[in-house]
Protein backbone atom coordinates (compact mmCIF):
# COMPACT_ATOMS: atom_id res chain seq x y z
CA UNK A 1 0.00 0.00 0.00
CA UNK A 2 2.23 2.48 -1.38
CA UNK A 3 -0.09 5.16 -1.36
CA UNK A 4 -0.66 5.14 1.99
CA UNK A 5 3.37 6.22 2.77
CA UNK A 6 4.38 8.89 4.73
CA UNK A 7 8.21 10.00 3.95
CA UNK A 8 9.99 11.36 6.65
CA UNK A 9 11.63 14.63 5.37
CA UNK A 10 13.31 15.59 9.14
CA UNK A 11 13.99 14.02 12.16
CA UNK A 12 14.63 15.60 15.25
CA UNK A 13 15.39 13.35 18.44
CA UNK A 14 13.38 15.26 21.72
CA UNK A 15 14.40 13.37 24.45
CA UNK A 16 16.80 9.68 24.85
CA UNK A 17 15.68 7.90 27.70
CA UNK A 18 16.80 4.93 29.78
CA UNK A 19 13.29 3.03 27.98
CA UNK A 20 12.51 5.54 25.35
CA UNK A 21 13.52 8.09 22.88
CA UNK A 22 11.01 10.93 21.69
CA UNK A 23 11.48 12.07 18.11
CA UNK A 24 9.88 14.94 16.56
CA UNK A 25 9.51 14.28 12.68
CA UNK A 26 7.80 15.98 9.91
CA UNK A 27 6.33 13.96 7.30
CA UNK A 28 5.55 14.20 3.48
CA UNK A 29 1.42 13.02 3.35
CA UNK A 30 0.40 10.55 0.13
CA UNK A 31 -1.38 14.35 -0.76
CA UNK A 32 1.36 16.14 -1.03
CA UNK A 33 0.92 18.26 2.29
CA UNK A 34 3.33 18.10 5.29
CA UNK A 35 2.80 17.04 9.32
CA UNK A 36 4.07 16.50 12.24
CA UNK A 37 4.65 13.22 13.85
CA UNK A 38 5.83 12.38 17.76
CA UNK A 39 7.05 9.37 17.56
CA UNK A 40 8.46 7.46 20.60
CA UNK A 41 10.63 4.35 19.84
CA UNK A 42 11.20 1.21 22.44
CA UNK A 43 13.60 -1.61 22.19
CA UNK A 44 10.43 -3.80 22.12
CA UNK A 45 9.73 -6.34 25.29
CA UNK A 46 8.19 -8.97 26.31
CA UNK A 47 5.50 -11.10 27.98
CA UNK A 48 4.84 -14.20 29.63
CA UNK A 49 1.82 -16.18 29.86
CA UNK A 50 2.76 -18.61 33.08
CA UNK A 51 0.69 -21.81 33.63
CA UNK A 52 1.13 -23.49 37.05
CA UNK A 53 0.75 -27.28 37.11
CA UNK A 54 -2.46 -26.41 39.58
CA UNK A 55 -3.72 -24.51 35.71
CA UNK A 56 -3.02 -21.43 37.71
CA UNK A 57 -1.58 -18.45 35.62
CA UNK A 58 1.03 -16.18 37.43
CA UNK A 59 0.84 -12.85 37.45
CA UNK A 60 2.08 -9.57 39.81
CA UNK A 61 0.86 -6.72 40.93
CA UNK A 62 3.69 -3.35 40.74
CA UNK A 63 2.98 0.20 41.22
CA UNK A 64 2.45 1.48 38.09
CA UNK A 65 3.22 5.58 38.23
CA UNK A 66 1.77 7.08 35.13
CA UNK A 67 -1.48 5.33 36.69
CA UNK A 68 -1.00 6.03 40.52
CA UNK A 69 -2.16 3.27 41.19
CA UNK A 70 -1.27 -0.64 41.43
CA UNK A 71 -2.38 -3.33 38.48
CA UNK A 72 -2.08 -6.89 37.93
CA UNK A 73 -0.13 -8.07 35.13
CA UNK A 74 1.38 -11.19 33.94
CA UNK A 75 5.23 -10.99 33.94
CA UNK A 76 7.05 -8.80 31.35
CA UNK A 77 10.03 -6.55 30.77
CA UNK A 78 12.04 -4.62 28.58
CA UNK A 79 14.48 -6.36 25.56
CA UNK A 80 18.19 -5.40 26.36
CA UNK A 81 20.17 -4.15 23.39
CA UNK A 82 20.68 -7.61 20.81
CA UNK A 83 19.09 -9.60 23.17
CA UNK A 84 17.13 -12.35 21.72
CA UNK A 85 13.03 -12.47 22.72
CA UNK A 86 12.95 -15.67 24.65
CA UNK A 87 16.22 -15.15 26.74
CA UNK A 88 14.14 -11.97 27.83
CA UNK A 89 11.22 -14.09 28.29
CA UNK A 90 12.99 -16.35 30.29
CA UNK A 91 14.90 -13.34 32.44
CA UNK A 92 11.15 -12.07 33.10
CA UNK A 93 9.39 -14.77 34.24
CA UNK A 94 12.62 -15.75 36.87
CA UNK A 95 13.34 -12.23 38.09
CA UNK A 96 9.14 -11.31 38.52
CA UNK A 97 7.72 -14.62 39.59
CA UNK A 98 10.77 -17.24 40.96
CA UNK A 99 9.79 -19.60 38.76
CA UNK A 100 11.33 -20.97 35.45
CA UNK A 101 10.25 -23.05 32.56
CA UNK A 102 11.17 -26.10 30.40
CA UNK A 103 8.79 -25.66 27.84
CA UNK A 104 8.58 -21.63 26.55
CA UNK A 105 7.26 -20.97 23.13
CA UNK A 106 6.27 -18.04 20.96
CA UNK A 107 2.43 -17.25 20.80
CA UNK A 108 2.36 -14.21 18.76
CA UNK A 109 3.60 -10.37 18.69
CA UNK A 110 1.68 -7.09 18.41
CA UNK A 111 2.21 -3.61 18.56
CA UNK A 112 1.05 -1.93 21.54
CA UNK A 113 0.07 1.82 20.13
CA UNK A 114 0.99 2.04 16.47
CA UNK A 115 -0.27 5.37 16.32
CA UNK A 116 2.80 6.74 18.18
CA UNK A 117 5.14 4.47 19.02
CA UNK A 118 7.15 1.48 17.49
CA UNK A 119 7.08 -0.93 20.59
CA UNK A 120 6.80 -4.44 19.79
CA UNK A 121 5.48 -7.11 22.55
CA UNK A 122 6.47 -10.66 22.14
CA UNK A 123 3.94 -12.88 23.93
CA UNK A 124 5.19 -16.48 25.39
CA UNK A 125 3.42 -19.10 27.14
CA UNK A 126 5.27 -21.18 29.58
CA UNK A 127 4.22 -24.60 30.83
CA UNK A 128 6.27 -27.03 33.26
CA UNK A 129 6.69 -24.30 35.38
CA UNK A 130 9.73 -25.56 38.02
CA UNK A 131 10.59 -22.84 41.13
CA UNK A 132 13.32 -21.79 41.66
CA UNK A 133 16.19 -22.96 44.26
CA UNK A 134 17.63 -19.44 44.54
CA UNK A 135 15.20 -16.67 43.59
CA UNK A 136 16.56 -14.34 40.64
CA UNK A 137 16.96 -10.58 41.60
CA UNK A 138 14.43 -8.52 40.43
CA UNK A 139 15.90 -4.68 38.86
CA UNK A 140 16.56 -2.38 41.65
CA UNK A 141 13.82 -0.08 40.95
CA UNK A 142 10.94 -2.97 40.94
CA UNK A 143 8.58 -3.91 43.18
CA UNK A 144 6.44 -6.82 42.58
CA UNK A 145 4.09 -9.33 44.31
CA UNK A 146 3.47 -12.76 42.70
CA UNK A 147 -0.08 -13.86 42.50
CA UNK A 148 -1.34 -17.13 41.35
CA UNK A 149 -5.09 -16.98 40.06
CA UNK A 150 -7.14 -18.92 37.78
CA UNK A 151 -8.85 -17.49 34.93
CA UNK A 152 -12.11 -17.12 35.98
CA UNK A 153 -10.07 -14.71 38.75
CA UNK A 154 -8.20 -12.99 36.11
CA UNK A 155 -11.49 -12.17 34.51
CA UNK A 156 -13.01 -10.99 37.59
CA UNK A 157 -10.01 -8.44 37.53
CA UNK A 158 -10.20 -7.84 34.22
CA UNK A 159 -14.14 -6.64 35.06
CA UNK A 160 -12.79 -4.53 38.51
CA UNK A 161 -9.99 -3.23 36.70
CA UNK A 162 -7.30 -4.60 38.61
CA UNK A 163 -5.86 -6.24 35.25
CA UNK A 164 -5.80 -2.79 33.20
CA UNK A 165 -3.73 -3.36 30.33
CA UNK A 166 -3.64 -4.32 26.90
CA UNK A 167 -0.99 -7.20 27.09
CA UNK A 168 -2.66 -9.15 30.05
CA UNK A 169 -5.99 -8.41 29.01
CA UNK A 170 -4.81 -9.81 25.47
CA UNK A 171 -3.30 -13.20 27.45
CA UNK A 172 -6.73 -14.09 29.64
CA UNK A 173 -8.10 -13.67 25.84
CA UNK A 174 -6.31 -16.02 24.36
CA UNK A 175 -6.48 -18.33 27.01
CA UNK A 176 -10.20 -18.10 27.10
CA UNK A 177 -10.62 -18.93 23.64
CA UNK A 178 -7.68 -21.82 23.82
CA UNK A 179 -10.52 -23.08 26.70
CA UNK A 180 -13.14 -22.77 24.44
CA UNK A 181 -11.61 -24.33 21.59
CA UNK A 182 -10.70 -27.73 23.72
CA UNK A 183 -14.69 -28.32 24.28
Amino acid sequence: MDHLKETTLTSKEIYKGRIIDLYLEEVELPNGHTSTREIVRHPGAVAVVAITPENKLLMVEQYRKPLGRTIVEIPAGKLEKGEEPITTARRELEEETGYTSTKLKPLISFYTSPGFADELVHLFIAENLEKLSEAAELDEDEFVEVLEVTLEEAQEMIQNRRIYDAKTAYAVQYLLLKEAQAK
